[in-house]
Formats: structure tokens, C-alpha cells, sequence
């Protein structure tokens, strides 16, 4: 029996105007696209104007809802229920363009040029670390500024650690406003030949170490990219520390995503525990892909029993017949071997109409033989057979062949033990997290048979979502 948890009320989420922004945050490869994606769909179709940004590189979102392709531009999803007053718009990120358009919000246009031409400014915008992560952040602000949705659902970057999301924008952020930064606009800053006469000694030394390490060509790329973003620099961090204030209001709610497996529930403890210390607000946690069975009450142990007496009992059967159809082989051959014949030979005797063309050679030679042995024919046409006739069964017959029951049966009964060993296993693994978390709620989202690639596979896992009851209990 599994520990209970909270249940997760889904709708009541959604439904509540108080909610601005759901953030979906978990390890990579837990569906949190997926889900980001179906609470867009069930919000929009409860009466929400919703966005979903999501920052899933595979453009598996843009396909189940059914768009060609999703930019940096919000699009509306068409096929959308709108009746109850919704509607929904989505998104990818598109880092480097995000990072443009800051660069050209916050400088003259010629300036902001100078910068996107820079080699160093295309590499830091193109995949410096962090900069995903600073970006979606960014994004995130602009939309929330925008007031066109009530509803922003988030899909936060796919990472090796969940916990990157949350540290990543300060990283990179800090990196920028940093003392390395600050060193190297310190010429710029003085200006003048006065100024680079004063710091002349000590710049020569910093400048010749870096050329060293980084290269002549690239250290005047970084210099000149710090000299046109002098009055940028200050912004970053403050505009990180704005949204991160943005994550933490009472109108932001976090669902943590997770699969059932060590791995990624582990992950998933570590950011409950870190999202609880930064008081940001915890909605719970979604459990995709649980395994259940419709025959829980028939466990593992039973069922490999069952197969092993039903194996044992088709072996019999099937020795049986063999010794059968050997007794009547033998009974067949000695009926046509009379030993008190004196002309009879000591091997079983063809009937008429197969010793007349035995070889197939009479008449005009060989002649093909369509269907194989089952029937052979002669060279004028007639069909031989064998005097000694063994009638085939039909392998589709159940009656002709009554163990092959007993082993399909068997095999289904040891399918059924692996998928209970499966149920077993998961349910074990989520009891380790609700013993460690018994506050968060939680809701279980089975899995599915295939992938999700259209709307109604979204609307399927909203509403397996808004169930609210764990499966694998």
C-alpha cells in the first residue's frame, strides 16, 4: 500500500485568476513539455487567455498543438474550445533573438549595432552557459509586462540539473557585472590618454597575461564588446533580481515534474528543498508515466506460479503427443510391411498412383511441383501420395493443438509478473519521496501507449492530470 500524499487539485490551480504564472521545473526527459503544454490547453479551454513559452528544442510542442512552427513571436493555437471565454498562444525561445532585443531596448541603435556585430557577443548570445536559462528569465518578464494573458505557462530549459534554472540567470548575471568586466572597461572608464597613460604599467601586464590566455584577437573582441555595453552592464543583474522577485510573488505557482524513477525524483527532492529556501511558492508535484494494471489483485509471485505449473503442464502434453504420433508412425509402416510376404521389402510400399511416377521422371521428366510436398505431381498430370497418410493439423485449430493454449497463456502470465515487478518498483520509489516530503501534494499521471502529438492527446492528459488520484496506490 502506498503512503498517501495531498492530492493536487489541478483545476482549482487553474481556475484561480490569483494565478499569473506556473512554472514547470524538473530534470530533462520527464515530460515536462508535455505538461506545460496540456495545462495550456485545459486552462484555455476553462476560460483563461494562456501562453505557453517553452524552451524544448525537439519542437515536439509546436507539433501537438498543431502549428508549423513556433518563434520567438506568441502564436495562437487553433482547434482551441473557446466557449468559455479562453484562448491560447505559444512560443519557443529563440535565446539569441531574446538576448538581441534586449540589447536593442536598452541602447541607441547605433551602439546596439556595434554590439551584435561583435564575434564575442555572437558567442555569448548563441550558447554561453547560462544564458539559455538568463533568457527564458528575461522572456518571461516581457510577457508578464505585456498584460495581454492572464496565464503564462513556463517550460523551463531541458538541463542536467533542474536546480540550473534557478542559478544559471544569477551566474551568468554576475559574470557580467563582475569584477573581470569591470577590469576590462577600466580604460574606458578613465578615458583619454591621461587614462591610459596612469594605467599604463598595470594594463600592460593584465593585457599581455590575457592576450596569452586568450588570444590577441579574441581579448580586443571582449574589450570592444565591453566598451559599447558600458551602459548596459548595470541592468542585467537588476533585471534578474526583478524576476526572480517575479518567481517568488504569490501569483506564481512551481509544479515540479518527475518520472518515476530514482533518478529523477531525487532530483526532484533536491528542488522542493531549494524552492523552499529561496520562498518560492510550491503548487506540488506531477508524477508522470506511472504503470498500473488492470489485474492489481494477481500478484507478481502468483502469476509466475501459474506460468510455471501451466509450462510444466504443456511440456507433458506435448511429449505426450510426440510418443503418440511416433506409436502411430510405427503402427502405419508395420500394416504395410507384411513379413509373411515373401516379395515384400523391408521399406514401406507407395500406393499406385505415386510408385507409377515416384521419381517424378516418367513421361516427359521432371515436372514442377507447386505447394511443395503437399501434393506431387506427375508428368501426365496426376497427383501421387504416400500410402502411409498423416493428416495435418490446422495450427490455427485450438482443438488440433490443446497445449499451445497452455503456453501463450503461461507467457501472458509472466508479462503480467514484470508489469507488477514495474507497479512494485515505482510505487516503492515514490513512497521513498512522500516519506520525505508528506506536505507536497502530488498527482499521478499514468502513462500512456504512445507519444502525444495532437490536441486531443493534450486534452487526455489534462484531464488525467485534473483526476487527482495517485495510480499507482
Amino acid at each position: 500500500m502506498s503512503l498517501d500524499s495531498p492530492v493536487l487539485d489541478i483545476d482549482a490551480l487553474l481556475d484561480d485568476a490569483r494565478t499569473r504564472i506556473v512554472v514547470c521545473c524538473g530534470s530533462g526527459g520527464v515530460g515536462k513539455t508535455t505538461t506545460a503544454a496540456a495545462l495550456g490547453v485545459r486552462a484555455a479551454e476553462r476560460g483563461r487567455k494562456a501562453v505557453v513559452l517553452t524552451i524544448d528544442p525537439a519542437r515536439r510542442l509546436a507539433q501537438s498543438m498543431g502549428l508549423t512552427e513556433l518563434d520567438n513571436t506568441p502564436r495562437k493555437v487553433a482547434g482551441i474550445d473557446e466557449s468559455a471565454g479562453g484562448e491560447l498562444h505559444a512560443m519557443m525561445l529563440d535565446m539569441k533573438r531574446t538576448f538581441d532585443e534586449v540589447v536593442v531596448q536598452h541602447s541607441d541603435p547605433e551602439r546596439a549595432r556595434a554590439i551584435i556585430d561583435n564575434p564575442f557577443y555572437q558567442s555569448l548570445s548563441a550558447g554561453f552557459a547560462g544564458t539559455q536559462e538568463y533568457m527564458a528569465m528575461e522572456k518571461l518578464g516581457q510577457l508578464r509586462a505585456l498584460e495581454a494573458w492572464d496565464l503564462i505557462v513556463v517550460d523551463t530549459p531541458p538541463s542536467r540539473s533542474a536546480l540550473d534554472f534557478l542559478d544559471a540567470p544569477k551566474r551568468l548575471g554576475s559574470f557580467l557585472d563582475g569584477r573581470f568586466i569591470r577590469l576590462l572597461m577600466a580604460p574606458a572608464k578613465v578615458g583619454g590618454r591621461a587614462g591610459v597613460k596612469f594605467l599604463n604599467v598595470g594594463m600592460s601586464m593584465m593585457t599581455g597575461v590575457l592576450s596569452k590566455v586568450m588570444g590577441a584577437h579574441l581579448l580586443k573582441d571582449v574589450q570592444t564588446f565591453v566598451a559599447a555595453m558600458d551602459s548596459m552592464f548595470g541592468g542585467f543583474r537588476s533585471r534578474a533580481d526583478a524576476t526572480y522577485k517575479l518567481l517568488q510573488a504569490s501569483g506564481t505557482a512551481f509544479l515540479v515534474v518527475a518520472a518515476p524513477e530514482r533518478d529523477a525524483l531525487r532530483e526532484a527532492s533536491y528542488f522542493v528543498e531549494r524552492l523552499a529556501a529561496e520562498d518560492m511558492p510550491l503548487a506540488g508535484l506531477v508524477l508522470n508515466r506511472v504503470h498500473g494494471s488492470g489485474a492489481a489483485q494477481l500478484t507478481a509471485e502468483r502469476a509466475l506460479a501459474a506460468a510455471e505449473a501451466l509450462g510444466d503442464s504443456a511440456d507433458e502434453a506435448a511429449e505426450s503427443d510426440e510418443a503418440a504420433v511416433h506409436a502411430a508412425d510405427s503402427g502405419a509402416m508395420t500394416a504395410e510391411a507384411d513379413p509373411s510376404d515373401p516379395g515384400h521389402s523391408s521399406t514401406p510400399r507407395l500406393t499406385r498412383e505415386f510408385d507409377e511416377s515416384a521419381e517424378n521422371l516418367q513421361n516427359g521428366g521432371i515436372v514442377d511441383q507447386p505447394g511443395g510436398k503437399a501434393g506431387l505431381r506427375t508428368a501426365d498430370g496426376t497427383e501421387g501420395t504416400l500410402s502411409t497418410d498423416h493428416s495435418t493439423s490446422d495450427p490455427t485449430d485450438p482443438d488440433a493443438d490443446p497445449w499451445s493454449a497452455d503456453h501463450l497463456a503461461a507467457g501472458l502470465l509472466r508479462l503480467h509478473a514484470e508489469r507488477m515487478q514495474l507497479v512494485a518498483r515505482e510505487r516503492r520509489t515514490r513512497d521513498r519521496f512522500v516519506s520525505v516530503h508528506p506536505e507536497v501534494p502530488m498527482v499521478d499521471v499514468a502513462a500512456l501507449p504512445g507519444d502525444v502529438h495532437d490536441l486531443e492527446g493534450l486534452r487526455e492528459i489534462g484531464e488525467r492530470l485534473a483526476q487527482g488520484q495517485p495510480t499507482a496506490a
